[in-house]
């Protein structure tokens, strides 16, 4: 590249653009879409994110001719739309089926080590943990395997992980109509692991804490619960 004042103020922007993707800027608590996301189906944005990304991979200089590489542009396109980022889509969010508390059970209920997949919304690459979720029954409880989609459902999209802590901490409040929701987050970022400062050791936690887990003792429990090895 030619070292022209444009060419120097491109690569003045990408290195800004750098820099503010490494701070984990957010921008909300809800994810950011536009007002017409979904007016799109499905099987048209496979159609267009493949036509896309086979640009990339043409600029980037790849043999698309490859038997290796010629389906590639199509695999990646049915991964975004129907896998990894379906938590985009609202018509995927779980349903959560709740029961009466007829055990009349009082203390808190904890599901720990959910594992989760992510992706960071900064650079598209993977964000993947544990994440733990607890609550007080204030009437019903949930079904337990609807506690882990709830948390794979918001995982499911490019996130910031605080966002995602938060998404999920409403969610089981709203569900349950309980403010004594916990939701501690424990994770490995590819974009600081894989590129940038490349510290491949490092892990991000976030925490919410809301109604009776703001009492000390309460909070303490969950976190020794959470923190004790797991039976092999």
């Amino acid at each position: 590249m030619l070292n022209t004042p444009q060419n120097n103020k491109k690569l003045d922007d990408f290195n800004s653009i750098d820099d503010l993707g490494d701070d984990h800027s957010g921008s909300s608590h809800e994810t950011p879409l536009r007002p017409d996301a979904f007016k799109m189906d499905d099987e048209l944005k496979m159609e267009m994110i493949a036509k896309h990304f086979k640009e990339i991979m043409h600029i980037l200089g790849m043999d698309l001719t490859d038997d290796s590489l010629k389906g590639t542009p199509a695999r990646v396109a049915k991964m975004y739309v129907k896998e990894v980022f379906s938590g985009l889509n609202p018509l995927n969010k779980p349903t959560p089926k709740l029961f009466e508390n007829k055990y009349k059970y009082d203390q808190m209920l904890v599901e720990k080590d959910i594992t989760f997949y992510s992706h960071c919304e900064h650079h598209f690459v993977p964000i993947y943990g544990k994440a733990h979720v607890a609550y007080f029954s204030s009437g019903k409880v949930i079904g337990l395997s609807k506690i882990n989609r709830i948390v794979q459902y918001f995982s499911k999209r490019p996130q910031v992980q605080e966002r995602l802590t938060m998404q999920i901490a409403e969610e089981f409040k709203r569900v349950l109509d309980t403010d004594s929701v916990a939701v501690v987050m424990d994770a490995s970022h590819m974009c600081v692991s894989s590129r940038g400062v490349g510290d491949t050791n490092s892990r991000t936690g976030t925490s919410y804490f809301g109604g009776k887990f703001n009492d000390e003792a309460t909070r303490r429990e969950f976190l020794d619960y959470i923190n004790s090895p797991s039976p092999r």
